[in-house]
């Protein structure tokens, strides 16, 4: 017989969700702050100093180093997310029915345009 009639409690002991990493518990680390400064790899000194100029457009903070190898890959995968961050989406509070109309007709919205 299955033993999904005779359940008597729990069957395995549920861990805590720290214990495996199932949720981020330090959610709130900004990065490219002091605190949390932006680790990049460039190739070459002049490609340095062109992302140095990036992260202080950005008014951000990086640790840049620079990897002069035959096999390095220039890793700013990071920095390129936070400048092409998209602005915040404000939508416009919908009037509601005792709010005066937007015409301008001086009557409620729910007897004007509503």
């Amino acid at each position: 017989m299955s033993d999904k009639f005779f359940f008597k409690g729990r069957q395995d002991a549920r861990q805590h969700h720290t214990a495996y990493g199932g949720f981020q518990t330090n959610a709130r680390q900004k990065s490219g702050t002091k605190k949390h400064p932006l680790t990049l790899v460039v190739t070459s000194e002049a490609r340095k100093q062109e992302v140095e100029a990036q992260v202080a457009e950005a008014k951000l903070y990086a640790e840049i180093t620079v990897d002069t190898r035959e096999t390095a890959v220039e890793s700013i995968g990071a920095l390129t997310v936070l400048l092409n961050k998209g602005p915040t989406v404000e939508q416009a509070k919908a009037p509601s029915r005792n709010d005066p109309c937007s015409c301008g007709s001086g009557l409620k919205f729910k007897k004007c345009c509503g």
